[in-house]
């Protein structure tokens, strides 16, 4: 369970050693912004309200950006997946409780992203449910939280829209809206069981539940049957949008035909419900089949179609200029972009097999983009005629145009501030045009941060309680990627820790621009720190003062001013 403990907390609070939070200048003003009709339409999927789908199953929808499953037994229930944030999950809670006043037995998490995790301590309330989820929750959770956090965070917040202000967002494609950023609570319950096997049964209050392990849009998604009332519940494997096979805000490679394989085996059994965990549910045993048959047939075609022309020598962006679903599948309802594309998944895929280069040979050893940006001035008569190109786009509907000419405009730093507006123009006009929900939040989040309306912080957390629950490890896994190259370029120091309540040591070898780590206290130390660890918790998050915890609360060998110089090579500004 201790690796369960250090991926909860770093999923949540990127701020990291000796890195001040950035505070919130999000802005409060409406945005006037248009919309597609069809992306307008979509957000009566999203209709707030608790579904009874048959006996004892109830999903509520609507009430954060992901459903929460109510299952009732005969002397409990069973919920699955519990919403982004305690703000969340209190409205569905109150719901649930007025369908039953049964005891929580069990909550099942269908796979490691926040939207289906954060609520579940409100989920639970007083009751003590076990926790169930696959084991590679686990590993997921580790790698996003501790490798890629701060990226991923800046570039989730854009893709939801999170911090656009009224008018920005129109839904979010699988969901009305996220609830989820700095201002919310994290109510997350550690797992209690987990499962490696491919299926797991469980009887819980008279319950008999099937958990399949079922790769898809993650590697730890499951779904899970009930063969007595033939209900499926897919997790994120269905929902009412072409699926969203790469995700902007930045993940690792989706096994696509995983994705599959993975419908095909709930195709098999026969569902006569399906209840997703985005969108609403489905009944009849017909229409589940057929919907879960189009759904595979849509990502096997994109697949495969990439595949042959990858074959034939085509680069991504002349892939993605001829895949185009069949007819028969492009029309379906569920199968709109709302949320995911197909360009994006072609790229997806091609990437996931052949790395980033797509065959062309100038991609080898492209110029550098300021060196690009001058000749391409150069090129239509200097910096004032590429500026007014930029202009004419902008004057002439040419939006994707415009935001290219001023990719180069920035690169020369050349009128920036006119730059900006014509580029926030661009951005807002593009993001207008979209059906695709994650689009147009990332345009128009990225409009308002080009003009400096909008500012992405850090995620920050001051519950000392969650802070302590956060392990030794993930913080010193993550402080070699924090490590300034620069500032280390010519050092070469080896720092040792000691932890005397948990018993822990650990060794920081900083090598010349490589942080070498291991969970050991070292044989010759330059430095040497002795601290009770929730005290270095509570400096890795933030929430205590570094300066003053140097002088009052570590112990230390090596020298105050040593130490301090070596703390700050893993300081990011």
């Amino acid at each position: 369970m201790r690796q369960i403990l250090h991926w909860f907390l770093y999923a949540v609070v990127f701020v990291m050693i000796f890195t001040a939070g950035c505070s919130d200048s999000r802005s409060s003003e409406q945005i006037s912004a248009e919309a597609a009709p069809d992306l307008k339409a979509h957000s009566a999927e999203f209709k707030k309200e608790v579904i009874k789908v048959t006996d004892g199953v109830w999903v509520a929808v609507g009430f954060g950006l992901a459903n929460s499953i109510l299952l009732e037994g005969n002397d409990g229930v069973v919920i699955v997946d519990t919403m982004e944030s305690a703000e969340a999950a209190a409205p569905v809670k109150a719901a649930f409780d007025k369908i039953t006043s049964k005891p929580v037995k069990a909550i099942i998490y269908t796979h490691y992203h926040t939207d289906h995790i954060f609520g579940a301590r409100v989920m639970a309330g007083e009751d003590r449910p076990e926790v169930i989820c696959q084991a590679r929750t686990l590993y997921c959770l580790n790698r996003i939280a501790t490798i890629t956090r701060e990226t991923t965070y800046r570039r989730a917040m854009r893709q939801f829209g999170t911090m656009l202000p009224p008018g920005g967002v129109i839904n979010d494609g699988i969901g009305p809206r996220l609830e989820y950023d700095q201002s919310k609570t994290i109510a997350l319950l550690l797992p209690t069981r987990t499962f490696a096997a491919e299926r797991m049964e469980l009887d819980v209050a008279g319950l008999k539940l099937v958990l399949v392990h079922a790769p898809g849009e993650t590697p730890d998604q499951i779904f899970i049957w009930l063969p007595r009332k033939k209900v499926l519940l897919p997790a994120d494997n269905y929902y009412n949008s072409f699926p969203n096979l790469y995700a902007i805000r930045g993940t690792a490679y989706r096994d696509v035909m995983g994705w599959v394989n993975s419908l095909d085996k709930m195709r098999a059994l026969k569902a006569e419900y399906l209840v997703p965990s985005h969108t609403r549910p489905l009944d009849g045993a017909e229409r589940i089949y057929e919907t879960l048959t189009n759904y595979r047939d849509a990502i096997q075609f994109v697949h495969d179609q990439t595949i042959r022309l990858m074959n034939r020598g085509l680069t991504p962006q002349q892939i993605v200029e001829r895949v185009r679903l069949p007819a028969h599948l492009a029309g379906l309802p569920y199968l709109q972009e709302y949320y995911g594309t197909v360009e994006w998944s072609v790229r997806a895929v091609f990437d996931g097999y052949l790395g980033w280069f797509g065959g062309n040979a100038s991609d080898l050893f492209p110029l550098p983009l300021r060196q690009r940006a001058m000749r391409f001035a150069r090129m239509v008569g200097g910096e004032t005629a590429l500026l007014e190109k930029a202009r004419q786009a902008v004057a002439g509907g040419d939006y994707q145009w415009a935001l290219e000419l001023t990719d180069h405009l920035l690169q020369l730093d050349y009128e920036p501030d006119k730059v900006r507006t014509l580029r926030a123009t661009a951005l807002k006009a593009l993001a207008e045009m979209q059906i695709a929900s994650t689009a147009r939040n990332y345009y128009l989040t990225r409009a308002l941060e080009v003009t400096g309306e909008l500012h992405i912080p850090m995620m920050n957390i001051k519950d000392k309680a969650l802070i302590h629950q956060l392990t030794l490890e993930g913080i010193f896994r993550s402080m070699a990627v924090r490590l300034d190259p620069e500032k280390s370029a010519h050092v070469d120091t080896v720092a040792g820790f000691r932890f005397p309540d948990t018993g822990q040591a650990f060794t920081v070898h900083v090598r010349r621009g490589v942080a070498e780590i291991h969970p050991w206290f070292p044989d010759k130390p330059d430095l040497v720190v002795t601290v009770d660890s929730n005290i270095w918790k509570e400096i890795a998050a933030g929430v205590r003062n570094p300066a003053l915890a140097i002088f009052k609360d570590l112990k230390k060998e090596g020298g105050t001013l040593s130490l301090i110089r070596f703390l700050r090579l893993f300081k990011s500004t």
